[in-house]
């Protein structure tokens, strides 16, 4: 009886430190393979610090290699934390900041709507009043005394329409004779307006 209480009591001890081993050879492998709980909260904390290492910035002013104002850009947390904000050459992007730069933009969009408007209106208007009639003194055949100059058309677009123009966007050809001429009128980068002008001796 002893001899089989012995063997029994051999063979339950090497099964129970089969088991240890067994579970001991699943835990090495889980955590070899990363499956342990440990193991995926240490890879959950790496990348949780990796997505924290750039922050999503807009710059207030243009910053050489690196953008123009009002650009949005993902930079180095540490790289913003050092240089660009205690320069104060950029802030962190936040949803309100987002609405104001949207409603931003809206507003200069129909702000620049507008000024073409008028711009197209203003072209409308020079080009149906007809021809801007200049006199010159006359003198051989066709020719004029002088020429005719941008400021002439600007004075007579004053007189007749009461409106001012800058003789800077105004292009003439070049006037020493009677007859009729084109002249364009640079309103807009989108909008031209072409306007006749006839000179006559008096």
């Amino acid at each position: 009886m002893a001899t089989t209480a012995l063997s029994w009591s051999s063979c339950s001890w090497l099964h129970n430190s089969s088991i240890t081993n067994i579970n001991n050879n699943n835990n090495n492998m889980h955590e070899n393979g990363k499956m342990t709980d440990k193991g995926t909260s240490s890879m959950m904390v790496l990348a949780q610090k990796k997505a924290k290492k750039y922050r999503k910035i807009i710059l207030k002013e243009d910053v050489s290699e690196l953008g123009k104002k009002g650009q949005l850009l993902d930079v180095k947390a540490g790289f913003y934390r050092n240089y660009l904000f205690p320069m104060g050459k950029a802030q962190i992007v936040t949803p309100i900041l987002l609405k104001e730069m949207r409603l931003e933009e809206e507003r200069i969009e129909a702000e620049k709507k507008r000024v073409k408007e008028e711009a197209q209106q203003l072209a409308l208007i020079f080009e149906t009043v007809g021809a801007f009639k200049m006199k010159r003194k006359g003198g051989k055949g066709k020719q004029i005394f002088g020429s005719v100059t941008a400021q002439d058309l600007v004075d007579i677009i004053k007189a007749q329409l009461q409106r001012d123009v800058d003789k800077r966007i105004v292009s003439l050809p070049e006037i020493r004779e009677t007859g009729e001429y084109i002249a364009e009128l640079k309103l807009h980068p989108e909008v031209t307006a072409r306007v006749r002008v006839t000179v006559y001796a008096n």
